[in-house]
């Protein structure tokens, strides 16, 4: 186990249907060769998972059923899934940037799906965006922890 293992994810209220819907999809590593994210299959790309970190910009990583994620108060901001989608928790649906495969399920409790690279943009102009959009994110958890 690697001693910078992201935090659990609390199951807090606000959790409920993002959890429910990594859950479905959680696994246990299958063999010594899977990358696992504690005891969890990591259901995210590891360059995914860097990227995370980076528009985090030093916001400790959380982790729930191989997925890693930022938050703030225990409430889930952004989450990294597959090989390029940032899921970002907003009270709408952010402008400018190029989306990813949608959620439905999660789409009704605030959760947008963004592609993590926006290739149709220039690295700075892409990177100023995702950024603006993660911290809007985190705020926004913030307020809905209740402070």
């Amino acid at each position: 186990m690697r001693a910078d293992l992201p935090q659990i994810l609390p199951d807090h209220p606000r959790n409920a249907a993002l959890l429910a819907f990594l859950r479905a999809q959680g696994a246990a590593p299958s063999g010594p060769h899977d990358y696992a994210l504690g005891e969890w299959q990591l259901h995210t790309h590891p360059d995914l998972m860097e990227r995370l970190a980076a528009l985090g910009l030093g916001a400790p990583l959380h982790a729930a059923h191989g997925v890693p994620l930022l938050a703030r108060k225990g409430v889930a901001a952004v989450a990294a899934t597959g090989t390029s989608r940032l899921l970002l928790r907003l009270p709408a649906a952010p402008t400018g940037l190029e989306p990813s495969t949608p959620v439905p399920a999660l789409e009704r409790d605030g959760w947008w799906a963004v592609d993590a690279w926006q290739s149709a943009l220039s690295t700075v102009e892409g990177d100023h965006r995702l950024l603006t959009a993660v911290d809007q994110a985190l705020a926004h958890a913030l307020s809905l922890a209740g402070r």
